[in-house]
Protein backbone atom coordinates (compact mmCIF):
# COMPACT_ATOMS: atom_id res chain seq x y z
CA UNK A 1 0.00 0.00 0.00
CA UNK A 2 1.32 3.34 -1.09
CA UNK A 3 1.24 6.08 1.69
CA UNK A 4 -1.01 8.87 0.67
CA UNK A 5 0.73 12.45 2.00
CA UNK A 6 -1.69 14.98 2.04
CA UNK A 7 -0.56 18.43 0.52
CA UNK A 8 -0.02 21.22 3.34
CA UNK A 9 -1.76 24.12 3.19
CA UNK A 10 0.92 26.46 1.89
CA UNK A 11 1.48 24.31 -0.82
CA UNK A 12 -2.06 23.59 -1.60
CA UNK A 13 -2.38 27.74 -1.52
CA UNK A 14 0.87 27.97 -3.54
CA UNK A 15 -0.81 26.10 -6.22
CA UNK A 16 -3.51 28.35 -6.11
CA UNK A 17 -1.35 31.29 -6.65
CA UNK A 18 0.18 30.24 -9.71
CA UNK A 19 -3.01 28.72 -11.43
CA UNK A 20 -4.34 32.25 -11.25
CA UNK A 21 -0.97 33.81 -12.58
CA UNK A 22 -1.13 32.10 -15.65
CA UNK A 23 -4.76 33.62 -16.53
CA UNK A 24 -4.85 35.04 -19.24
CA UNK A 25 -5.04 38.78 -19.43
CA UNK A 26 -7.61 40.41 -21.68
CA UNK A 27 -6.16 42.91 -24.39
CA UNK A 28 -7.09 46.44 -22.88
CA UNK A 29 -10.00 47.87 -23.50
CA UNK A 30 -10.82 50.15 -21.34
CA UNK A 31 -13.09 53.26 -23.38
CA UNK A 32 -13.95 55.92 -21.00
CA UNK A 33 -15.60 58.93 -22.58
CA UNK A 34 -13.01 61.25 -21.03
CA UNK A 35 -9.87 61.40 -18.81
CA UNK A 36 -12.26 63.99 -16.38
CA UNK A 37 -14.63 60.69 -16.00
CA UNK A 38 -11.49 58.18 -15.54
CA UNK A 39 -10.20 60.41 -12.56
CA UNK A 40 -13.44 60.61 -10.65
CA UNK A 41 -13.67 57.18 -10.82
CA UNK A 42 -10.48 56.96 -9.13
CA UNK A 43 -11.47 59.64 -6.58
CA UNK A 44 -14.26 57.50 -5.17
CA UNK A 45 -12.11 54.63 -5.07
CA UNK A 46 -9.59 56.73 -2.49
CA UNK A 47 -12.65 57.68 -0.65
CA UNK A 48 -13.98 54.79 0.29
CA UNK A 49 -10.26 53.83 1.19
CA UNK A 50 -10.16 56.87 3.46
CA UNK A 51 -13.41 55.59 5.10
CA UNK A 52 -12.88 52.34 5.62
CA UNK A 53 -9.56 51.90 6.14
CA UNK A 54 -6.53 53.73 8.02
CA UNK A 55 -4.34 51.40 7.68
CA UNK A 56 -4.31 50.82 3.95
CA UNK A 57 -5.11 54.66 3.25
CA UNK A 58 -1.61 55.35 4.74
CA UNK A 59 0.01 52.34 3.59
CA UNK A 60 -0.92 53.41 0.12
CA UNK A 61 -0.11 56.95 0.36
CA UNK A 62 3.57 55.87 0.65
CA UNK A 63 3.37 54.66 -2.86
CA UNK A 64 4.12 56.28 -6.01
CA UNK A 65 1.02 58.48 -7.20
CA UNK A 66 0.19 56.11 -10.31
CA UNK A 67 0.73 52.97 -8.20
CA UNK A 68 -1.22 54.73 -5.18
CA UNK A 69 -4.29 55.44 -6.78
CA UNK A 70 -4.27 51.38 -8.40
CA UNK A 71 -3.89 50.48 -5.02
CA UNK A 72 -6.99 52.51 -4.05
CA UNK A 73 -8.90 50.77 -6.68
CA UNK A 74 -7.91 47.93 -5.67
CA UNK A 75 -9.10 48.70 -1.70
CA UNK A 76 -12.73 49.80 -3.40
CA UNK A 77 -13.07 46.51 -5.24
CA UNK A 78 -12.68 44.46 -2.44
CA UNK A 79 -14.88 46.57 -0.44
CA UNK A 80 -17.55 46.32 -2.70
CA UNK A 81 -17.11 42.75 -2.93
CA UNK A 82 -16.80 42.65 1.22
CA UNK A 83 -20.13 44.67 0.87
CA UNK A 84 -22.40 43.10 -1.22
CA UNK A 85 -21.50 39.57 1.70
CA UNK A 86 -21.73 42.12 4.72
CA UNK A 87 -24.83 44.31 4.18
CA UNK A 88 -27.39 41.44 3.18
CA UNK A 89 -27.56 39.59 6.27
CA UNK A 90 -31.41 39.01 6.39
CA UNK A 91 -31.43 38.73 2.33
CA UNK A 92 -32.33 34.61 1.30
CA UNK A 93 -28.56 33.78 0.03
CA UNK A 94 -29.69 32.84 -3.64
CA UNK A 95 -30.33 36.64 -3.92
CA UNK A 96 -27.18 38.10 -2.31
CA UNK A 97 -25.20 35.09 -4.74
CA UNK A 98 -27.05 37.11 -8.07
CA UNK A 99 -25.74 40.28 -6.78
CA UNK A 100 -22.45 39.12 -6.18
CA UNK A 101 -22.08 37.45 -9.70
CA UNK A 102 -23.60 40.45 -11.06
CA UNK A 103 -20.71 42.58 -9.48
CA UNK A 104 -18.10 39.81 -11.04
CA UNK A 105 -19.25 40.45 -14.14
CA UNK A 106 -18.98 43.99 -13.99
CA UNK A 107 -15.48 43.93 -11.94
CA UNK A 108 -14.11 41.78 -14.53
CA UNK A 109 -14.99 43.42 -17.29
CA UNK A 110 -12.36 45.18 -19.35
CA UNK A 111 -15.15 48.07 -20.30
CA UNK A 112 -17.15 48.65 -17.80
CA UNK A 113 -19.94 50.68 -18.01
CA UNK A 114 -19.31 54.60 -16.86
CA UNK A 115 -22.04 54.75 -14.37
CA UNK A 116 -20.00 52.78 -12.33
CA UNK A 117 -17.31 54.40 -10.65
CA UNK A 118 -14.90 51.67 -8.79
CA UNK A 119 -15.21 48.98 -11.50
CA UNK A 120 -14.10 51.30 -14.25
CA UNK A 121 -11.59 52.66 -12.12
CA UNK A 122 -10.36 48.66 -11.25
CA UNK A 123 -10.55 47.79 -14.87
CA UNK A 124 -8.18 50.59 -15.82
CA UNK A 125 -5.48 49.34 -12.43
CA UNK A 126 -5.99 45.91 -13.88
CA UNK A 127 -5.07 46.75 -17.74
CA UNK A 128 -2.06 49.39 -16.95
CA UNK A 129 -0.79 46.68 -14.40
CA UNK A 130 -1.43 43.54 -15.99
CA UNK A 131 -3.17 42.32 -13.20
CA UNK A 132 -3.91 38.12 -14.13
CA UNK A 133 -7.75 38.24 -13.49
CA UNK A 134 -7.86 34.70 -12.16
CA UNK A 135 -6.98 36.73 -8.61
CA UNK A 136 -10.01 38.81 -8.66
CA UNK A 137 -11.84 35.82 -9.84
CA UNK A 138 -10.79 33.92 -6.43
CA UNK A 139 -11.16 36.49 -3.97
CA UNK A 140 -14.85 36.80 -5.15
CA UNK A 141 -14.96 33.15 -4.68
CA UNK A 142 -13.52 33.62 -1.41
CA UNK A 143 -15.97 36.25 -0.15
CA UNK A 144 -18.72 34.14 -1.12
CA UNK A 145 -17.77 31.19 1.07
CA UNK A 146 -19.41 33.33 3.98
CA UNK A 147 -23.15 32.82 2.08
CA UNK A 148 -22.13 28.68 2.91
CA UNK A 149 -19.50 28.41 5.34
CA UNK A 150 -19.91 29.66 9.17
CA UNK A 151 -17.19 27.52 10.77
CA UNK A 152 -13.93 25.97 9.98
CA UNK A 153 -12.92 23.17 11.09
CA UNK A 154 -9.22 23.30 11.58
CA UNK A 155 -6.70 25.24 11.07
CA UNK A 156 -5.76 24.59 7.26
CA UNK A 157 -9.45 25.19 6.53
CA UNK A 158 -9.02 29.02 7.05
CA UNK A 159 -5.76 29.49 5.05
CA UNK A 160 -7.95 28.26 2.41
CA UNK A 161 -10.45 31.13 3.33
CA UNK A 162 -7.81 33.75 4.21
CA UNK A 163 -5.80 33.00 1.14
CA UNK A 164 -9.35 33.75 -1.02
CA UNK A 165 -10.14 36.83 0.64
CA UNK A 166 -6.83 38.20 1.94
CA UNK A 167 -3.72 36.46 0.09
CA UNK A 168 -5.21 37.28 -3.38
CA UNK A 169 -5.03 41.00 -2.48
CA UNK A 170 -1.55 40.66 -1.85
CA UNK A 171 -0.61 39.16 -5.26
CA UNK A 172 -2.65 41.91 -6.79
CA UNK A 173 -1.01 44.41 -5.07
CA UNK A 174 2.18 42.71 -6.03
CA UNK A 175 1.61 43.43 -9.63
CA UNK A 176 0.86 47.25 -9.31
CA UNK A 177 4.28 47.42 -7.03
CA UNK A 178 6.22 45.46 -8.71
CA UNK A 179 8.44 42.34 -8.53
CA UNK A 180 11.24 40.37 -9.59
CA UNK A 181 9.58 36.71 -10.24
CA UNK A 182 7.27 33.57 -9.15
CA UNK A 183 9.56 33.26 -6.35
CA UNK A 184 8.01 36.20 -4.62
CA UNK A 185 4.64 34.46 -4.37
CA UNK A 186 5.12 32.56 -1.64
CA UNK A 187 5.79 35.41 0.63
CA UNK A 188 2.79 37.04 -0.32
CA UNK A 189 0.24 34.36 0.35
CA UNK A 190 2.01 33.74 3.78
CA UNK A 191 1.59 37.58 4.43
CA UNK A 192 -1.96 37.64 2.98
CA UNK A 193 -2.97 34.36 5.72
CA UNK A 194 -1.61 35.96 8.67
CA UNK A 195 -2.83 39.83 8.06
CA UNK A 196 -6.25 38.28 7.62
CA UNK A 197 -5.98 35.89 10.52
CA UNK A 198 -5.15 39.06 12.46
CA UNK A 199 -8.62 40.31 11.13
CA UNK A 200 -10.34 37.46 12.44
CA UNK A 201 -8.50 37.46 16.11
CA UNK A 202 -9.63 41.15 16.29
CA UNK A 203 -13.44 40.86 15.18
CA UNK A 204 -14.11 38.01 17.33
CA UNK A 205 -17.34 39.47 18.72
CA UNK A 206 -18.16 41.15 15.63
CA UNK A 207 -17.87 37.94 13.83
CA UNK A 208 -20.16 36.17 16.24
CA UNK A 209 -22.65 38.43 16.06
CA UNK A 210 -22.80 38.38 12.07
CA UNK A 211 -23.70 34.11 13.01
CA UNK A 212 -19.70 32.94 11.70
CA UNK A 213 -16.94 31.62 14.02
CA UNK A 214 -13.57 31.53 12.23
CA UNK A 215 -11.48 30.44 15.09
CA UNK A 216 -10.27 26.36 14.53
CA UNK A 217 -13.10 24.43 15.76
CA UNK A 218 -10.13 21.28 16.51
CA UNK A 219 -7.98 24.32 18.00
CA UNK A 220 -10.79 25.53 20.58
CA UNK A 221 -11.62 22.28 21.74
CA UNK A 222 -7.98 21.48 22.86
CA UNK A 223 -7.71 24.64 25.14
CA UNK A 224 -11.67 23.34 26.71
CA UNK A 225 -13.33 25.88 24.66
CA UNK A 226 -16.80 26.18 22.62
CA UNK A 227 -18.76 28.56 20.47
CA UNK A 228 -20.79 28.74 23.89
CA UNK A 229 -18.07 30.92 24.81
CA UNK A 230 -17.91 32.89 22.67
CA UNK A 231 -20.93 33.90 22.52
CA UNK A 232 -21.00 34.79 26.44
CA UNK A 233 -18.44 37.12 25.80
CA UNK A 234 -15.51 38.16 27.82
CA UNK A 235 -17.18 37.77 31.16
CA UNK A 236 -17.13 33.79 30.43
CA UNK A 237 -13.42 33.66 29.50
CA UNK A 238 -11.01 32.42 32.15
CA UNK A 239 -7.20 31.30 31.52
CA UNK A 240 -8.25 29.27 28.59
CA UNK A 241 -8.67 32.07 26.37
CA UNK A 242 -5.60 33.72 27.21
CA UNK A 243 -3.58 30.63 26.69
CA UNK A 244 -5.88 29.80 22.93
CA UNK A 245 -4.92 33.59 22.27
CA UNK A 246 -1.35 33.29 22.85
CA UNK A 247 -0.75 30.32 20.67
CA UNK A 248 -3.26 32.04 18.09
CA UNK A 249 -0.89 35.43 18.01
CA UNK A 250 2.15 33.42 18.18
CA UNK A 251 1.23 31.53 15.14
CA UNK A 252 0.70 34.72 13.42
CA UNK A 253 4.18 36.35 14.16
CA UNK A 254 5.31 33.34 13.20
CA UNK A 255 3.47 34.05 9.97
CA UNK A 256 4.41 37.84 9.30
CA UNK A 257 8.27 36.73 10.61
CA UNK A 258 8.36 34.25 7.55
CA UNK A 259 6.90 36.21 4.81
CA UNK A 260 8.62 39.47 5.55
CA UNK A 261 11.84 38.37 3.34
CA UNK A 262 9.90 38.77 0.55
CA UNK A 263 9.06 42.78 1.03
CA UNK A 264 12.99 42.55 -0.79
CA UNK A 265 11.40 41.05 -3.73
CA UNK A 266 9.35 43.96 -4.45
CA UNK A 267 10.65 46.92 -6.38
CA UNK A 268 11.81 49.24 -4.20
CA UNK A 269 9.42 52.14 -4.29
CA UNK A 270 7.10 50.13 -3.15
CA UNK A 271 8.95 48.34 -0.19
CA UNK A 272 8.18 50.95 2.14
CA UNK A 273 4.34 50.49 1.52
CA UNK A 274 3.89 47.13 2.68
CA UNK A 275 6.45 47.12 5.52
CA UNK A 276 3.71 49.56 6.85
CA UNK A 277 0.76 47.45 6.35
CA UNK A 278 2.22 44.35 7.72
CA UNK A 279 4.02 45.74 10.56
CA UNK A 280 0.91 48.21 11.23
CA UNK A 281 -1.42 45.53 11.39
CA UNK A 282 0.94 43.28 13.68
CA UNK A 283 0.54 46.10 15.85
CA UNK A 284 -2.97 44.86 16.57
CA UNK A 285 -1.50 41.66 18.02
CA UNK A 286 -0.07 43.68 20.64
CA UNK A 287 -2.85 45.68 21.57
CA UNK A 288 -4.94 42.32 21.84
CA UNK A 289 -2.22 41.31 24.09
CA UNK A 290 -1.48 44.63 26.06
CA UNK A 291 -5.70 44.40 27.10
CA UNK A 292 -5.51 40.75 28.15
CA UNK A 293 -6.96 39.58 25.39
CA UNK A 294 -10.19 40.90 25.38
CA UNK A 295 -11.35 41.29 22.10
CA UNK A 296 -15.06 41.49 22.90
CA UNK A 297 -15.53 44.78 24.34
CA UNK A 298 -13.17 46.66 22.65
CA UNK A 299 -11.96 46.72 19.25
CA UNK A 300 -7.87 46.48 19.08
CA UNK A 301 -6.38 48.90 17.21
CA UNK A 302 -3.47 51.05 16.61
CA UNK A 303 -4.11 54.65 17.13
CA UNK A 304 -3.78 57.09 14.03
CA UNK A 305 -0.40 59.01 16.31
CA UNK A 306 0.82 55.36 17.24
CA UNK A 307 0.88 54.75 13.63
CA UNK A 308 2.90 57.57 12.18
CA UNK A 309 5.45 57.06 15.32
CA UNK A 310 6.15 53.49 13.62
CA UNK A 311 6.26 54.53 10.31
CA UNK A 312 9.97 55.86 10.69
CA UNK A 313 11.31 52.34 12.38
CA UNK A 314 9.49 50.45 9.72
CA UNK A 315 10.96 52.51 6.71
CA UNK A 316 14.48 51.70 8.39
CA UNK A 317 14.03 48.33 8.72
CA UNK A 318 12.23 47.82 4.76
CA UNK A 319 15.49 49.36 3.80
CA UNK A 320 17.52 46.68 5.60
CA UNK A 321 15.84 43.46 4.53
CA UNK A 322 17.31 41.42 2.48
CA UNK A 323 16.67 38.96 -0.63
CA UNK A 324 16.74 35.42 1.14
CA UNK A 325 18.68 33.21 0.29
CA UNK A 326 18.24 30.54 -2.47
Amino acid sequence: MTLQVQPTWEAVLLDWAYQALDTPIPTRDLRASSDHTLESAYRVCEAITRENSKTFFIASGLLPAEQRRAARALYAFCRVTDNIIDDAPCEPSAVTRARLEAWRERALDPNPPEDDPVALAWADARARFNIPPGYADQLIDGVARDLIQKRYSTFDALAEYAYGVASTVGLMAMHIIGFSGEEALPYAVKLGVALQVTNILRDVREDWLAGRVYLPQDELAAFGLSDAMIGRGFGAMDDRWCKFMNFQIERVRRLYDEAYPGIAMLNASGRFAIAASADLYRGILTDIEINHYDVFTRRAHVSTVGKLIMLPGIYRRSRRVQVPEA
